[in-house]
């Protein structure tokens, strides 16, 4: 520790023995610095503070009815691209930069001197904002921060209301879209309608069901039919065995109508349709079905007639025979037996054909079901979504309505710009300072740097570290003590005023900006 202490004061001793080239370095350095220093062209800052409130008094009672969008991180994105380069050409222009420059290199130019001289600060849970600007001007300072605020607004403002007006057109060309697919599917559901009305609200197990009913009613017709079948041949036989008596003539007997199975049923549908006459027009469904079905069975009963009419014998009869009661009977009971086998033969063949029209459809039931269900369910989804655009597009609008009668961003300036009286850089009392000690501890380097270079030895431990031999004693030099001595006396005297009259001429530029230019 004593070896370090020692050789620092022997540091010390050597920048002391060439102590002039401190002075030297101080007056060479300081006053070409302090000049710079002075002729540093003025710097004047301008800002602004900008409160965003965006808590608006309607957003909590239109909560649920509008779109909210996240207006705090819209400001914040709108703070992160001020910066850009359209942002900046806009200011420049509002700000007139563009006005000084003459070329694209200058306007460039400007625009890299506006990006890195404007700043905006935002606090950390408060939705404050601070624009600076620095230039060489006042007035352009204020300018360019008016600029930037006025900027900062109406990107805010517009880019609210630019986002809603593409928001309600995208939602009025969704709607047009669903619109059209609503109307086609309702086409296609009518359409399909129409076309298995008579097959629409049936499924399988009912036609099962009623595909049993009809079988068990061919069946019973078929046995009828063999039955009477059976007593027409017995009939016959014992009318052509029955020998002609005479007996009593009896008058022509008169027709009577033809009655057939399908009579009820043709009376319980016109009454089922006069029901539903006084409910609705010729053209519904329903009426239109009914009115079909009247139809086709009165061509049923119709051809049962026929075919009752054409089995039915001619009207001449043997004078003689008519007058035998008993042939009489017995043929009347062979017509009978002869409408009746026409009747039941219609009425098989009407079962047969039921039986397998219904064994067909049973086939394209599930089919028409199936096309059904997806054509509903088409349906019911494209209404769904057209619903929910509808009622988005309300919310645009009310949300929109909302924006213009009651922004949900207000802006409140806290301080606006101000053209500055006073200049705020640069900071030349620090660079004053700056100057005054980079000499001095130049100086002091140089001093150090020719100690080292060509050093004096001061004492017998530093001779023993040069030369590595011991040292047994020191001699003194009385030669000339006198002259010496003057000659250090004038040293400390140069070094002294000339250190004394820099560092007053340091006082007196601080004092004279203080005083006059801060």
């Amino acid at each position: 520790m004593q070896d370090v202490i020692d050789q620092i004061f022997v540091y010390l001793k050597g920048i002391w023995l060439k102590r002039i080239f401190i002075v030297l370095a101080i007056w060479a350095i300081c006053p070409l610095g302090w000049y710079a220093v002075w002729k540093m062209p003025d710097q004047y800052a301008s800002k602004a503070q900008v409160y965003v409130d965006t808590q608006s008094l309607l957003r909590p009672l239109l909560r649920g009815l509008t779109v909210q969008p996240n207006t705090d991180y819209q400001i914040r994105l709108i703070v992160k691209t001020l910066m850009t380069r359209p942002n900046l050409e806009k200011i420049a222009r509002l700000s007139d930069l563009d006005v000084m420059t003459e070329n694209d290199a200058e306007f460039q130019s400007a625009l890299d001197t506006l990006k890195s001289n404007l700043k905006i600060g935002a606090a950390n849970r408060e939705n404050i904002f601070t624009l600076s600007y620095d230039s060489k001007s006042p007035q352009e300072a204020k300018n360019v921060v008016q600029s930037a605020l006025d900027v900062f607004i109406e990107n805010t403002l517009g880019e609210t209301r630019s986002e809603a007006d593409t928001a309600e057109q995208f939602l009025d060309r969704q709607i047009k879209e669903y619109e059209n697919r609503l109307l086609n599917g309702e086409k296609k559901l009518t359409e399909f309608k129409q076309k298995y009305a008579n097959n629409i609200g049936a499924n399988v197990s009912s036609y099962y069901s009623t595909l049993s009913q009809h079988k068990s009613r061919l069946d019973e017709a078929q046995l009828q039919l063999r039955e009477v079948n059976s007593r027409l041949a017995s009939a016959q036989r014992q009318l052509e065995g029955e020998e002609p008596s005479f007996g009593l003539v009896q008058p022509k007997a008169q027709q009577t109508q033809i009655s057939t199975q399908f009579d009820a049923r043709i009376e319980q549908l016109r009454k089922q349709l006069d029901d539903l006459s006084l409910k609705y027009t010729e053209r519904h469904p329903n009426v239109m079905e009914l009115t079909k079905r009247i139809e086709d069975l009165e061509v049923q009963r119709a051809a049962e007639v026929a075919e009752i009419q054409k089995a039915m014998p001619a009207n001449t009869h043997d004078e003689t025979l008519d007058k035998n009661p008993v042939y009489q009977q017995m043929k009347i009971n062979v017509n009978r037996l002869e409408n009746e086998k026409a009747s039941l033969q219609v009425r098989v063949r009407d079962y047969e054909e039921k039986v397998r029209q219904i064994e067909d459809k049973i086939h394209l039931i599930p089919e028409i079901e199936s096309k059904l269900v997806g054509l509903n369910r088409d349906y019911e989804i494209t209404k769904q979504k057209y619903n929910e655009l509808l009622s988005r597009r309300e919310q645009a609008r009310l949300s929109q309505s909302a924006d213009l009668t009651a922004d949900d961003i207000q802006f409140k300036i806290i301080e606006p710009p101000r053209v500055p009286l006073h200049p705020t850089g640069p900071n030349r009392k620090l660079l004053l300072s700056i100057v005054t000690v980079f000499s001095i501890a130049a100086g002091t380097g140089l001093a150090l740097l020719f100690s080292l270079i060509n050093p004096t030895v001061m004492s017998g431990s530093q001779l023993t570290k040069l030369t590595n031999y011991p040292v047994f004693g020191t001699v003194s030099v009385l030669d000339n003590v006198s002259g010496r001595t003057a000659a250090t006396n004038w040293m400390n005297l140069v070094f002294f005023g000339a250190l004394g009259l820099a560092l007053t001429t340091y006082a007196v530029l601080l004092f004279l900006q203080i005083k006059y230019f801060s």
